[in-house]
């Protein structure tokens, strides 16, 4: 059986360098949440490899695994308005179109039960 290739979409060129800058920053000023997260799933603790704060597309995904073509979006309280909301829905939708699956979890959810979204992306991974 021959596996299904797997690519990642690049962004816009005339977008890639400013979201590049902005993915760097974001990786040195990350909030708790991220943190504490990134600390469970980098280096393959989960079998798998995560990127944080990749470009794909014209997107910063907070974590990527490449393989199993998974982005996770860690949500600060600025998620609840309801623009930012539409925004996300539409985001994605677009990267559901091109085979990519998105969980989100709010800064809370993984502040106050990490041990919980640990099992939870390690059933996803598992599917």
């Amino acid at each position: 059986m021959i596996e299904k290739e797997r690519h990642i979409e690049a962004a816009n060129p005339d977008w890639y360098n400013l979201l590049k800058d902005h993915s760097r920053e974001n990786r040195r000023c990350s909030t708790p949440a991220e943190d504490m997260l990134w600390q469970r799933i980098r280096a393959r603790q989960l079998g798998y490899k995560f990127r944080r704060q990749h470009v794909l597309l014209d997107y910063i995904a907070d974590f990527f695994c490449q393989e199993k073509m998974l982005i996770i979006e860690v949500d600060g309280g600025y998620h609840n308005v309801t623009e930012q909301q539409s925004l996300d829905e539409e985001r994605t939708a677009r990267l559901a179109t091109m085979g990519y699956r998105v969980v989100r979890f709010t800064n809370e959810e993984i502040i106050e039960g990490l041990e919980a979204i640990i099992i939870k992306l390690k059933e996803i991974l598992d599917e």
